[in-house]
């Protein structure tokens, strides 16, 4: 079967729960970037043998998902989106508490890549004709993994 382009808002994004079991979508999303090459570290190993050649051996490698959309909340109980809610109480921890799960994939995949990552919430607001603006970066800790999708 021949390969297709994938829709980038098809893309499957959840995180975990406080209960340790539940996976939830962050709604309102219209822009999310997996950055694979964050976080890199290399180290410089040219010398005079190289003739002129930069050489270098990556010595870290990190990953981390920028996220942006609208925010949102129920305008009769002020509820917001339990999403976005997860990770702006992710955000506000420090130490291994700081540390969430995220779960994510496109609909073709038949697996997920998990990551343990680090939650920091952005710029949030608006001009006079705006919706209110929700930003997040995940941040890998440790290697990614991979479990079965349903």
């Amino acid at each position: 079967m021949p390969t297709r382009k994938v829709n980038a808002r098809d893309f499957i994004l959840q995180v975990l729960a406080a209960d340790g079991t539940t996976w939830i979508g962050i709604g309102a999303l219209n822009k999310i970037a997996i950055k694979l090459d964050d976080s890199e570290e290399t180290v410089d190993t040219t010398t005079f043998d190289s003739a002129g050649n930069a050489e270098s051996e990556a010595m870290q490698r990190g990953a981390a998902l920028d996220l942006e959309g609208f925010a949102l909340m129920d305008p009769t109980t002020g509820a917001q989106d339990p999403g976005q809610a997860r990770c702006e109480v992710l955000a506000t921890q420090t130490g291994y508490n700081s540390l969430g799960s995220v779960r994510f994939r496109y609909p073709a995949q038949n697996t997920w890549k998990n990551w343990t990552a680090v939650f920091s919430v952005g710029e949030q607001g608006g001009g006079t004709n705006d919706k209110g603006s929700w930003k997040c970066s995940i941040t890998r800790s440790g290697a990614s993994t991979t479990t079965s999708a349903p």
